[in-house]
């Protein structure tokens, strides 16, 4: 049974840094295609970083060279390092997981079955 919890969310002034942590259970992080979605109010939720079983990372254009997706395969935890924190990050962002996607579906929101429950990040 596949459960995702995270934490590290919380309220940022522009400039500053926060990292989310994501605990996995009933799988191996290592094992499976992990990533990182968000949404905005009155958005639809985006997929922002992922990474592969094989280590492989995909971020999205606007979090490019700020945002770093990571994982601990001993903790069973995946990791976002989010700098130089903008409004327009302000989101609940939400871990999620699923044993393979196909590269040209990276980033999908509909290429995950798991997820978390989500942690909000505001930046003011």
């Amino acid at each position: 049974h596949v459960q995702l919890v995270e934490s590290g969310g919380g309220l940022v002034q522009a400039g500053g840094s926060l990292r989310l942590s994501c605990v996995g259970s009933g799988f191996s992080v290592d094992d499976y295609a992990m990533g990182w979605l968000r949404q905005a109010p009155g958005k639809k939720r985006e997929g922002v970083a992922q990474i592969d079983s094989l280590g492989v990372t995909s971020y999205a254009d606007n979090v490019k060279g700020r945002f770093t997706i990571s994982r601990d395969n001993a903790k069973n935890t995946l990791y976002l390092q989010m700098n130089n924190l903008k409004p327009e990050d302000t989101a609940v962002y939400t871990c999620a997981a699923e044993r393979s996607i196909a590269p040209d579906r990276r980033l999908w929101e509909s290429a995950f079955g798991y997820f978390g429950q989500g942690t909000q990040v505001t930046v003011s």
